[in-house]
């Protein structure tokens, strides 16, 4: 059994309990803090959690706490990772990690100096259609990635220090952007370096200074290409939408809205539907399990195990830094409308790659472009003379 201690008792808190309550069957949350006392009074009856404070330190320092959950805003994890070290607290950060890679790396190195576990809370590389894509990936039934796809929109966060740039470290893109980077470098290879950034955002509903809309491209230095989509003005609910192609096959993954489960209701009810539904009426796209299938349940288990093993998770502070730089690099580049490098000075990956060569032979004097069976059962070879570069096609008739 670990003993569990949540810092914050809002939103993501919350959902983090009802992940955790009854999930393993032996893993108990004894501490919350949360800043108001009325919401960690209100957490420790919901959750019957017997130790609940306002003083961040305490609840971290309790003879009870064995590892804590940091489910704060973003401008306090740091301050909370650093209150973990001292206390030599096994600690999980929810994303992003920071709000600048020199946070992340900061609390990387914090953790890693002090010896203490860290797992980074990026529950959407644990769903069960993303792990399940991550292992045909992996397995080779698409062959080399190419380009990785991820998209979440939706018409915005749930409280306000999110929509503050100062204190969230900017807009969509640390909000979501995170996500979407993660995921796509776990289809790509996490070894593989990012090597610049292509970014536009704007602000085009919100009355806010930071972004409320962006579109990225992360270069990979084997060639691959990541591509972001992040939006707080999508009208309709959450979309959470992942593409993957490689030189073998697709992979399309669609893990909210258009699920398999649709209902219809006249709205004559005021019960909870799905995180981020925008009416309680007319059409909705509820899911069976949505802390299963946001992939909380299945982070967690891989965080405990990890900790129980003494190796790492499947999610590290390090990755948390590489994509709070992936970001940085993206933010510079909405604002120069260049390409920009992303800056890793500590890279742990491979280095040196170059993007895999475009020709495949077909004889001595042609490079195969194309092949294909016709409708009419013939087969059609487009290929590339070797010397003069002349493009031709071959029909074998059926």
């Amino acid at each position: 059994m670990i003993k569990l201690c949540i810092l914050g008792g809002g939103f993501i808190g919350r959902f983090y309990a009802e992940s955790l309550i009854g999930r393993r069957g032996k893993d108990e949350v004894k501490v919350i803090y949360a800043r108001r006392e009325e919401t960690a009074v209100r957490f420790a009856k919901d959750y019957n959690v017997p130790h609940f404070f306002t003083d961040m330190e305490a609840a971290i320092a309790h003879p009870e706490t064995e590892m804590v959950i940091i489910a704060l805003p973003n401008y306090v994890h740091e301050e909370a990772v650093h209150l973990c070290v001292k206390h030599k607290k096994a600690v999980l950060c929810t994303k992003p990690l920071g709000r600048t890679p020199e946070e992340a790396l900061r609390m990387t190195k914090a953790c890693e100096d002090a010896g203490i576990f860290a797992g980074y809370l990026e529950d959407l590389c644990y769903t069960p259609k993303f792990s399940k894509s991550l292992a045909s990936v992996k397995s080779g039934a698409i062959g080399r990635v190419l380009w990785a796809k991820s998209r979440e929109t939706h018409p915005g966060p749930h409280s306000d220090w999110f929509w503050d740039m100062e204190k969230a470290g900017g807009g969509a893109i640390v909000d979501m952007g995170c996500h979407c980077i993660e995921i796509s470098r776990n289809f790509i290879g996490k070894d593989i370096l990012p090597v610049e950034v292509m970014c536009w955002a704007d602000t085009q509903v919100k009355p806010i200074d930071a972004e409320d809309h962006a579109i990225g491209l992360v270069k990979y230095e084997n060639g691959a290409i990541g591509q972001f989509e992040v939006s707080w003005t999508f009208r309709g609910g959450m979309d959470l939408r992942d593409e993957v192609m490689g030189t073998e096959g697709t992979i399309w993954v669609n893990s909210w809205l258009r699920t398999g489960f649709e209902m219809f209701t006249s709205g004559n009810t005021d019960g909870y539907l799905v995180e981020k539904a925008e009416s309680s009426s007319g059409w909705q796209f509820p899911v069976g399990d949505e802390a299963h299938e946001l992939g909380y349940t299945s982070m967690f288990i891989d965080m405990f195990e990890a900790y129980e093993k003494g190796i790492q998770p499947q999610e590290t502070f390090y990755d948390g830094y590489v994509v709070n730089a992936i970001i940085d690099a993206a933010y510079k580049s909405a604002k120069t409308k260049i390409w920009e490098q992303v800056k890793l000075p500590e890279w742990r990956g491979q280095t040196g790659l170059t993007k895999p060569s475009v020709f495949t032979e077909y004889d001595a004097d042609h490079w195969l472009i194309k092949e294909e069976l016709l409708p009419n059962g013939d087969k059609k070879v487009i290929l590339k003379n070797k010397l003069s570069n002349e493009i031709l096609e071959k029909v074998k008739m059926s």
